[in-house]
């Protein structure tokens, strides 16, 4: 009766039952209403700065699409082969697949929290069969010192959640399992940004290769010209030579660009989980640069923060911190444990189960350590302190968030304002070669100023064809920093050998 009443007791006490520690509150950003660099990417979006060569799908009229409105941003640079690698790398990329480990750990961790708030149960039976010493049984003769012993039983234990300590380490536990899975989010937005920016970066590469070597071509013929006339007597050596020297100094840049153009080659196939040369073959060809987005639009930083997968993998990282608070203080407080077992023993096995061979225990055990206070403090000042940590870095992910935000919009913004002036500037350039060309052909010029205008033009080319990829770039970061290409699918999991 005692028993009963005492358990009746401890179950209405659960019931009604407090948990201790703070409770967590979502912390309050200080974030401006609007991007400082918002205009930069405006001015982008504006007809009059878009470049003349913009292709006709690209219209810079278009309305401004919102990085979160259209997650897969890879689509917007309208390249069917871009696509593909990207969701090859989403369901191959190693780097991937760890991080869905690490998710499928957490949940596995909350899964297994979630058992603490009920009762264990265990199943037990034994069958043995021993032999007393006679120092053990003194008198008793040896066949009767042999015995048989029979037992099966099921044991409870249940941990009364009286002070909130298993639901705060279930709190907890979710708030890891909601961390791993924004850092698996924020890692997708990593490899998708990484994999676009290093295959713009690729094709700009083969249209600077491809510029250097029609330039070589167009001074290898300037060269033949001026070894004709001078083989005819109407040249100088020295002409011959300046020619000569001007052509090996465009042939130099072609082994540097054909070493960035293999490297961007060797990281994209490591980036969709193959060899660093399974992609040679298919990326070799060389191909425009992707179109640009018709036009961004960076919503307003509160936006953002709700967006980006590492502020989120933050805060969810301070809700399990300011758990883990609570955990350490239900120490201060007494543990309640009930136990019980239901089973039977017999010295033959066909009494077990019968009547007579019955057992049972029910017990209620209390475990407070209030003679450990110091320890028990000590380590509640150690959980205040990580969650004092967590904090900062919340506020810090908050902070680069914004900046790294900041800085894609200008970087684009200008990019495409240098976009457009290159881009005049190397048809002008152009332009002024042929000129040249046509006037050292009638004598009406020397040949200085056909190298000169020649070595313009490979410059304006140039410099144009690394503006477009800046540009490209530019575009890729912004969406990156605005987690854009948030995708809403796991990677393959792979599975292990014998399991």
């Amino acid at each position: 009766m005692v028993m009963r009443t005492t358990t009746l007791t401890l179950l209405s006490l659960a019931l009604a039952a407090c948990t201790v520690g703070p409770d967590f509150v979502r912390p309050t950003s200080q974030a401006p209403e609007a991007f400082a660099r918002a205009d930069a990417v405006a001015e982008a979006n504006a007809p009059a700065n878009a470049p003349a060569n913009v292709p006709a799908n690209q219209d810079s009229t278009a309305t401004p699409a919102s990085p979160e409105a259209d997650a897969e941003f890879w689509t917007r640079f309208d390249d069917p082969l871009l696509t593909r690698l990207v969701e090859d790398a989403l369901s191959a990329n190693h780097d991937l697949q760890a991080a869905l480990a690490n998710y499928d750990r957490a949940n596995a961790l909350l899964r297994g929290a979630r058992f603490d708030l009920f009762p264990t149960l265990t199943a037990s039976g034994e069958a043995a069969d021993g032999r007393s010493s006679a120092d053990q049984a003194p008198g008793v003769p040896r066949a009767q010192r042999d015995g048989e012993r029979y037992s099966a039983g099921i044991d409870a234990f249940w941990e009364l959640d009286l002070f909130g300590r298993i639901r705060r380490n279930l709190e907890a536990n979710r708030a890891g399992a909601e961390a791993g899975a924004a850092d698996l989010q924020a890692l997708q937005v990593a490899v998708v940004g990484e994999l676009a920016r290093t295959y713009v970066e690729l094709r700009g590469l083969q249209e600077r290769l491809r510029v250097a070597q029609e330039n070589a071509d167009n001074q290898r013929e300037t060269l033949r010209l001026v070894q004709a006339q001078f083989d005819a007597g109407r040249g100088t050596a020295f002409d011959t030579s300046r020619a000569n020297a001007q052509l090996e100094t465009t042939l130099s840049r072609i082994p540097a660009f054909e070493a960035s153009v293999a490297v961007a080659m060797h990281r994209i196939a490591v980036l969709t989980g193959r060899t660093p040369d399974a992609l040679i073959a298919e990326l070799e060809a060389q191909q425009p640069l992707p179109a640009l987005p018709a036009g961004l639009d960076p919503g307003t930083p509160g936006d953002l923060l709700r967006r980006r997968p590492d502020v989120a993998a933050a805060e969810a990282r301070l809700h399990a911190a300011t758990a883990n608070i609570g955990v350490a203080t239900a120490d201060l407080f007494p543990r309640f444990t009930l136990g019980g077992l239901i089973g039977s023993q017999a010295i033959d096995s066909g009494d077990l189960f019968e009547r007579d061979s019955e057992t049972r225990l029910v017990a209620l055990g209390i475990d407070w350590s209030f003679l450990d206070i110091g320890r028990v403090r000590a380590r509640i000042k150690a959980a205040d302190a990580d969650a004092e940590g967590a904090l900062a870095q919340y506020r810090q992910a908050v902070l680069l968030a914004l900046e790294d935000t900041e800085n894609a919009l200008v970087r684009y913004g200008r990019a495409r304002r240098e976009d457009a002036h290159l881009q005049r500037a190397a048809t002008d350039s152009a332009e002024a070669a042929r000129l040249a060309r046509l006037r050292f052909d009638a004598g009406a010029s020397g040949l200085l100023e056909v190298l000169d205008a020649e070595r313009t033009q490979l410059q304006a080319q140039d410099a144009f064809a690394d503006a477009r990829t800046r540009s490209a770039v530019g575009a890729v970061g912004v969406y990156k920093a605005l987690a854009g290409g948030w995708p809403q699918r796991m990677p393959e999991r792979e599975s292990i050998a014998g399991r």
